[in-house]
C-alpha cells in the first residue's frame, strides 16, 4: 500500500501523456472524392452522397413492421432461402456487435459510388463511418468463402495480394476488393480493381473527376442532391443499339410524346439526374447538355418556347387513376413526317387512306389536323358498373382524348361523321362473326347533346362477364372541345370538368410542355379488382408457379398502395429540356408499441 500514491501518480502522468499524443497526432486523413479513383472512360456513375438522406426512412421501423403485415412478404418469410438469409443476418449482427440498421447506416455513412466502364466492368466504393466495421464485415464473409472454397475443392478460389501499400483480396472468380482505411473498393474485375489503386497512388491515368461533362453534370445535379448520376452520352453513343435508338428507326407515338427530349439528347455530351428526398416524397430531376430548337427544329411542334403556350393544367374527374396533358401542334407534327420517321412512308400511307375513310376525302394534314389547337388531354378512370349489366371478368378503366378546335362550329359535323362510320365499321365487322354490336343513344349532360354506343344484354347468356361491357364508346364536343371517350360516365365527367375551367381562369402552366399525373389509390384500387387476372396472366406469360405469379402480384399491389401519386413535368427553358419527376409516399405507421409491463402487487 506504501507505493498506492507513486502508482497513482504514474498513472496519471501515462493518461496526461496519451492525451496529450492524442491531440497533437493529426487526424486520420479523409479519402479523396470517389471520382479521383474512377478511371475518365467510366460510361454511368451513381454517387449516393447523403445516404442518410435514403436509409432513415427505408429503416424506419414503422415501415418495416408495415411492410412485415403484406401477405407477400409473409409469404416470402415462410420459405426456406429467406431464413437462411435472416440466419446470416443475425450472425453478421452478432460479429459486428450492433443491429443490421446501424451497421448499414455506419457502412455507408460517408457515401456510395458505383461506377459502369466500357468491358461490363464495375467498380464499387463504399466510404464506412470506421475501419473496424469493414473488418469485421470483410473477415465474416472471408470465412463464408473459405468455406465454400473447401467445400468445393477449389483453394485458389479464395486469395490475396499486395498491389503497393494496399492488400488485394478475392473471394470468388468474379471478385476482388481493397480496404484502405475506411473506404472499400470492390470490382468485378481484378483489372479495374488495380487501375483505379494505382490512381490513389498518383499514377497520371486520366480519371473522372477531370472530365469536363462530369463536372458539368455533377453541377447540374446541385449539391443538394443526396444522389446523383452522371451518363457519358458520348460515350454511350458510341454503342450501337444506342445510337440507333436517338438516331435510326424512331417510333410515331414515342416523336410525338417525346419529341423536345429526344432532339436535346441527341446533340448531348452528358445526362444528369439528381435525386432529393422531400417531406412527403422523392423527386427526381434530370438535365442534358443538349438543346431543343423551338423555333425551326424537328422537334419544334411540341415545344411552346416563349409563345406564352404550353400544356394546361389536368382535368379533375372522379375516380381519376391518371391524366396527361400535352402542349402538341399535331398538324405541325404530322406536316414533319417525312423528316421525323422517313423509313415509315408507306404504313403512314396505308393510315392517310384509313382517314381519308372516315373524313370523306379530307386531306389529314392540312383539313383535319389543322383544325386542331396544340392542346392534348387524356384521362384515365375507374369505372362504376351498371348493376343491371353487372361486372366484366377484367375491369378496365375508362379514358378519353380530348382536344380543342379552332373553328368547332364547321368542324363538329365533320367529327360526328367520322365517329359514326367508325361505329358502323364496328359493327360491320362484329356482325360478321355473329356478334352483339353497338346501339348509338343521343343523352344529355349539362348544355351537351352528345353521341353515345353501347352493346346490348340481350343476346348474352351472362352479359356481366363480357369484356366489351367495359365500354360504352362515346363523342361529345361541347363549346370548342371535342371528347373521344371510351365510357357514357368519363365523357359526362369531362363534360362538366371543361364546364367548370371555361368557368375559371386557369391558363398554361409556364415553362411546361408535357403534365403526367398518376392518383397511387386509385391506380392500387384498378390492380387490385384485376388482381387474379394478372396472377393468371403471370403464370401464362412467364411460366410462374401459382404461389410464386401470387407473390409477384402481391408485391407490385404493395408497392402500389404505398404511393400517394406521381406528377413528372416536361419542358425547355434556354433551350434546355427540364425533366422532373415527383413521387409522394405514404408515410409508414408508427411501430407498435410494446406490451405495458403489468404492477406487481
Amino acid at each position: 500500500m506504501k507505493h498506492g500514491p507513486e502508482i497513482r501518480k504514474t498513472f496519471a502522468t501515462i493518461i496526461v501523456l496519451a492525451a496529450t499524443a492524442a491531440a497533437a497526432a493529426p487526424a486520420p486523413a479523409s479519402p479523396p472524392p470517389a471520382a479521383e479513383w474512377i478511371p475518365a472512360d467510366a460510361i454511368a456513375v451513381l454517387e449516393i452522397a447523403k445516404p442518410g438522406a435514403l436509409l432513415d426512412p427505408l429503416l424506419d421501423p414503422g415501415l418495416a413492421a408495415s411492410v412485415a403485415t403484406w401477405p407477400a412478404y409473409q409469404k416470402l418469410a415462410t420459405r426456406p432461402q429467406f431464413q437462411q438469409f435472416l440466419g446470416i443476418v443475425r450472425y453478421v449482427e452478432l460479429v459486428i456487435g450492433t443491429d443490421w440498421r446501424t451497421g448499414l447506416r455506419k457502412l455507408f455513412h460517408g457515401g456510395i459510388t458505383l461506377a459502369v466502364t466500357p468491358g461490363e466492368a464495375n467498380l464499387l466504393i463504399i466510404d464506412a463511418e470506421e475501419a473496424a466495421i469493414l473488418q469485421k464485415i470483410h473477415e465474416t464473409f472471408l470465412g463464408f468463402a473459405r468455406a465454400e472454397a473447401t467445400k468445393r475443392n477449389e483453394p485458389d478460389r479464395v486469395g490475396s495480394k499486395q498491389v503497393g501499400d494496399a492488400t488485394v483480396w478475392w473471394l470468388g472468380p468474379d471478385e476482388a476488393h481493397a480496404i484502405i482505411g475506411s473506404r472499400l473498393v470492390l470490382s468485378n474485375k481484378p483489372a479495374l480493381l488495380e487501375k483505379a489503386l494505382a490512381m490513389r497512388a498518383g499514377s497520371q491515368d486520366p480519371r473522372l473527376s477531370a472530365v469536363p461533362g462530369y463536372i458539368a453534370a455533377r453541377e447540374a445535379a446541385g449539391p443538394d442532391a443526396a444522389a446523383a448520376v452522371f451518363v457519358n452520352l458520348a460515350l454511350l453513343k458510341m454503342h450501337p443499339p444506342i445510337a440507333q435508338a436517338l438516331a435510326g428507326t424512331r417510333n410515331p407515338m414515342a416523336s410525338l410524346l417525346l419529341a423536345g427530349v429526344m432532339e436535346a439528347l441527341r446533340g448531348s455530351t452528358w445526362l444528369s439526374l439528381g435525386l432529393r428526398t422531400e417531406k412527403s416524397g422523392i423527386a427526381l430531376e434530370a438535365a442534358v447538355d443538349g438543346k431543343a430548337d423551338a423555333t425551326t427544329g424537328a422537334a419544334a411542334f411540341a415545344l411552346a418556347g416563349g409563345s406564352g403556350g404550353g400544356a394546361w393544367p389536368n382535368l379533375a374527374v372522379p375516380r381519376r387513376i391518371a391524366a396527361v396533358s400535352l402542349y402538341r401542334d399535331l398538324h405541325r407534327f404530322y406536316a414533319a413526317k417525312d423528316t421525323l420517321f422517313p423509313e415509315r412512308t408507306s404504313e403512314l400511307i396505308f393510315f392517310e387512306n384509313m382517314m381519308g375513310i372516315f373524313f370523306s376525302g379530307r386531306n389529314l394534314t392540312e383539313e383535319v389536323l389543322a383544325e386542331t389547337k396544340p392542346e392534348i388531354r387524356i384521362v384515365a378512370a375507374e369505372q362504376v358498373y351498371d348493376p343491371a349489366i353487372g361486372t366484366p371478368r377484367t375491369r378496365l378503366p375508362a379514358f378519353a382524348l380530348i382536344l380543342r378546335l379552332r373553328d368547332a362550329q364547321s368542324f363538329d359535323e365533320v367529327m360526328e361523321e367520322a365517329w359514326q362510320k367508325a361505329l358502323g365499321l364496328i359493327n360491320f365487322t362484329r356482325g360478321q362473326k355473329a356478334q352483339p354490336g353497338l346501339i348509338i343513344d343521343k343523352p344529355v349532360q349539362g348544355a351537351t347533346k352528345f353521341t353515345m354506343a353501347y352493346f346490348s344484354t340481350v343476346s348474352a347468356s351472362r352479359a356481366g362477364s363480357d369484356d366489351i361491357f367495359n365500354f360504352r364508346p362515346s363523342l361529345a364536343m361541347p363549346a370548342d372541345y371535342v371528347i373521344l371517350s371510351s365510357t357514357e360516365a368519363l365523357a359526362r365527367d369531362l363534360i362538366d370538368a371543361l364546364d367548370r375551367e371555361a368557368k375559371g381562369s386557369r391558363d398554361p402552366v409556364k415553362d411546361t410542355d408535357g403534365l403526367i399525373e398518376i392518383d397511387g389509390a386509385h391506380l392500387a384500387s384498378i390492380l387490385a379488382s384485376n388482381e387474379e387476372a394478372m396472377i393468371r396472366q403471370n403464370m401464362v406469360e412467364k411460366g410462374n408457379t401459382r404461389n410464386d405469379a401470387e407473390l409477384a402480384i402481391e408485391t407490385l399491389l404493395a408497392v402500389a398502395r404505398s404511393v400517394t401519386g406521381a406528377t413528372l413535368r416536361t419542358g425547355t427553358k434556354d433551350g434546355s429540356p427540364r425533366v422532373r419527376l415527383e413521387i409522394g409516399l405514404n408515410p409508414p405507421p408508427p411501430p407498435p408499441s410494446p406490451p405495458a409491463a403489468k404492477e406487481t402487487p
